[in-house]
């Protein structure tokens, strides 16, 4: 795909307009953490790609920068002919560092000049905002133009009848956002930010822009491939006079043409193409399109877009498995949790250059997919995620008040549900063009879940092109087209289904905190690792499960959690400043990819009572000294299966009732012959457990467990296993929470290595 008119309009924006208020000793303020691309923000330089690259013209003004500002109060009258006393720069919202502001405030002022180029003269002129979040009023010299209410889709306002004849215009904008003092969309925005919930963003927080269009224009395109009939398929909807309008469409191949039609303005139109090109993951082809707009041979408008080949569907694999279906072929969806936050800009990348980097790094670790999670982002990330093929789950963001697990949906008010939906419909219109989307996830872990069933029914009678979750985790109402789940560590697997694919919505969250790359000192995740070492072996583990449950039980993708740190949450592939890759990128892909071939091998060697019961002699009592050795005499003891615990502990599989604070369990076990190589604890363990193999201490464990993980055990109590007949013996302490204990031993085998 030839990349030259991406160019232009950055190049033709550069110098246009008047220089923004504000004073020149501006800086970022200092943030907890900053990423290596915030040196290169400045008021004069700040994202200054041209915003929307599937409609593109050559002339556009960049409003980014310094903006005059100031604090709101509620029913305070807009501060238009006034100069404010603060400063931000725009497009950073006012809680980040790079706004320069970094404070929390639910309302503010915005105001600042500009001049309209002469060239444009004869024209309309037109503003556009990326997102504010949440309600926008915009005001030009003086008159009050929109009131717009949404957080996360792009808007336009036509300005020509309220700008001045020449020199400079007013422009103010009124922002208030109540976070989760409201109902309106939001995500994981919150006042009071903690665990897996993140500083709000409020205000302008993407690009702000004015375009000059002709009196009759583009006003968008809607683009739909058809694969099975080597077409695309083509709508051009027109601002304006349409009467007696046609548009021509031209597909160009690298510079060659490969169709073209013409057709009548607001209608559909189809464009064979020649030895079409499929856009997949591996190989992410883009054809570009020309489109221009005529009345009789007169030339009114002209854009340039691009388009990707694909489809998604749901379908049987060769074995009657209903699998995702990529161009007709299954193909395994793995991809990370991706949250969309940055610990300089929040909501918002510090430049185009650390957005592309996200998409690279993704790819660079073998992640095809990745799930955009309760966030929208800019139009240029989906921008990369189509040039440089990554597969999208794109969430709504989420909203309204949450409900606990399995406690089903709740009841929005009239107002709360119309804004959802409106919300809804417009992420649904601004992203319909990008051929990595292929899914749409309208509601995550029964935040906000409502009317589940219609909700569903609507997003797919709006967008019948791609596929639609009806519920990441918790609450599914047997919708839609996959059947998603979350299991932390996990992983794990819906039944499968007919009509429904079965995925795995969330999974991992291992933990890793490095020092001097963390938001604060403390950090979590769902399960620990204490190197780059462990984290890595146990992502290759839980990928290895991955990938068997592929093959056992039908699953179709898995999302890990999650690419990056976010705030508090050291559980990312990456630091949250992408200073650091916290595992091994080479050993992660081939994980990823589903290549063990270097792996360890686990091979069970003393089972858990995970999928069967395993006899198990206990005392609630504190025992005598020496319970723990082998010559110890435990006919006393009662006998019960394990594992120990009370129900709704996460991870665990109770069968025998454990309430009390403490816990000693003693069995006995048997080990083959040739017990030679890495054995390990299988253990799942809530709270603190000392275990002992033939009266060695074999591992002391602090905390708690999510789910059932290796552990490796002492040198000393390794020496002490035998061939035959041992004893494994175990103390468990609680406090407070749910509670669970079990174990067993599994045996870590290298991989022959051929001979090169």
């Amino acid at each position: 795909m030839k990349t030259a008119y991406w160019i232009l309009p950055l190049l033709l924006s550069l110098g246009l307009g008047s220089t923004p208020p504000g004073r020149a000793d501006w800086s970022p303020a200092q943030g907890p953490l900053m990423t290596r691309w915030a040196k290169d923000v400045s008021p004069g330089r700040v994202l200054q790609e041209y915003p929307r690259p599937q409609l593109v013209r050559k002339d556009w003004l960049n409003l980014n920068g310094l903006w005059q500002m100031a604090f709101a109060k509620e029913g305070e009258a807009p501060p238009l002919g006034k100069e404010l006393g603060g400063q931000i720069l725009v497009p950073f919202a006012v809680q980040s560092a790079l706004s320069g502001v970094m404070k929390h405030t639910e309302r503010l002022w915005y105001r600042r000049s500009f001049t309209v180029p002469k060239s444009w003269a004869g024209q309309r002129v037109l503003l556009h905002f990326g997102a504010v979040d949440w309600r926008a009023s915009v005001w030009v010299n003086g008159k009050k133009l929109l009131v717009h209410r949404g957080g996360y889709d792009p808007f336009e306002l036509d300005i020509t009848e309220a700008l001045k004849g020449t020199g400079e215009q007013e422009l103010v904008v009124g922002a208030w956002d109540p976070t989760d003092a409201g109902t309106q969309p939001r995500g994981k925005q919150v006042i009071k930010p903690g665990g897996i919930y993140y500083t709000p963003t409020t205000g302008i927080w993407q690009t702000v822009w004015l375009e000059p269009v002709p009196e009759t224009s583009i006003a968008s395109l809607r683009i739909v491939p058809d694969l099975d009939a080597g077409q695309v398929k083509l709508q051009v909807q027109i601002r304006g006079d349409s009467k007696n309008t046609t548009f021509r469409a031209t597909v160009l191949d690298q510079n060659r043409p490969a169709g073209s039609a013409s057709g009548a303005g607001n209608a559909w139109s189809a464009i064979p193409i020649a030895n079409v090109k499929q856009w997949s993951p591996e190989s992410p082809f883009l054809y570009d399109l020309h489109v221009e707009l005529l009345r009789g041979a007169q030339s009114e408008d002209r854009i340039d877009s691009y388009f990707g080949m694909r489809k998604i569907t749901v379908g049987k694999d060769n074995k009657g498995v209903t699998r995702l279906l990529l161009n007709g072929k299954p193909l395994f969806q793995v991809g990370p949790l991706d949250q969309g936050f940055w610990p300089d800009g929040l909501y918002t990348a510090p430049t185009d250059e650390a957005l592309r980097y996200d998409i690279e790094i993704t790819k660079k670790l073998g992640f095809l997919m990745t799930r955009k999670h309760v966030k929208v982002e800019p139009d240029r990330w989906y921008y990369w995620c189509d040039r440089l093929g990554l597969l999208v789950w794109q969430d709504m963001p989420s909203g309204d008040k949450g409900v606990a697990p399995g406690k089903g949906e709740i009841t929005r008010s009239p107002a709360s549900a119309l804004q959802y939906e409106t919300e809804l419909k417009a992420m649904l219109a601004a992203l319909h063009n990008h051929p990595s989307i292929i899914m749409w996830v309208v509601f995550n872990e029964g935040w906000g879940q409502f009317d589940t069933s219609r909700i569903t029914r609507l997003t797919k009678d709006l967008d019948p092109t791609r596929l639609v979750d009806c519920a990441s985790g918790w609450n599914d109402m047997k919708v839609g087209d996959v059947h998603d789940i979350h299991v932390y560590p996990g992983p794990g697997a819906p039944e499968p289904e007919q009509n429904r694919a079965g995925v795995l919505g969330e999974f991992g969250g291992l933990g890793f905190g490095v020092e001097g790359h963390t938001w604060s000192k403390k950090t979590w995740g769902y399960a620990g690792t204490r190197s780059r070492e462990e984290l890595t072996s146990k992502y290759e583990r839980l990928l290895q499960r991955v990938w068997q449950l592929k093959a056992t039980h039908g699953l179709s993708a898995a999302v890990y959690t999650q690419i990056t740190d976010v705030e508090t949450e050291g559980n990312g592939l990456l630091t949250y400043d992408r200073a650091v890759i916290k595992v091994d990128p080479k050993r992660t892909a081939r994980a990823n990819r589903g290549d063990f071939s270097q792996v360890p091998q686990a091979v069970v060697l003393v089972p858990t009572s995970q999928e069967k019961a395993q006899q198990w002699r206990y005392e609630l009592e504190k025992p005598p000294a020496g319970w723990f050795k082998t010559d110890f005499e435990d006919a006393a003891w009662r006998e019960a299966p394990g594992g120990f615990g009370t129900k709704g502990t996460p991870g665990a599989v109770v069968r025998t009732e454990w309430k009390t604070d403490n816990i000693w369990i003693r069995r006995n076990i048997t080990l083959p012959e040739s017990v030679l190589g890495d054995v390990r604890l299988s253990i799942h363990h809530d709270e603190d457990a000392e275990v002992y193999l033939n009266g060695v201490l074999a591992a002391k464990l602090t905390g708690y467990t999510t789910d059932y993980e290796d552990v490796p055990i002492s040198p000393d109590a390794r020496a002490a296993l035998k061939p035959g007949r041992n004893l494994i013996a175990i103390h468990c302490l609680q406090t407070t929470g749910g509670q669970y204990i079990d174990a067993g031993l599994v045996e870590f085998k290298r991989p022959r290595r051929s001979k090169e």
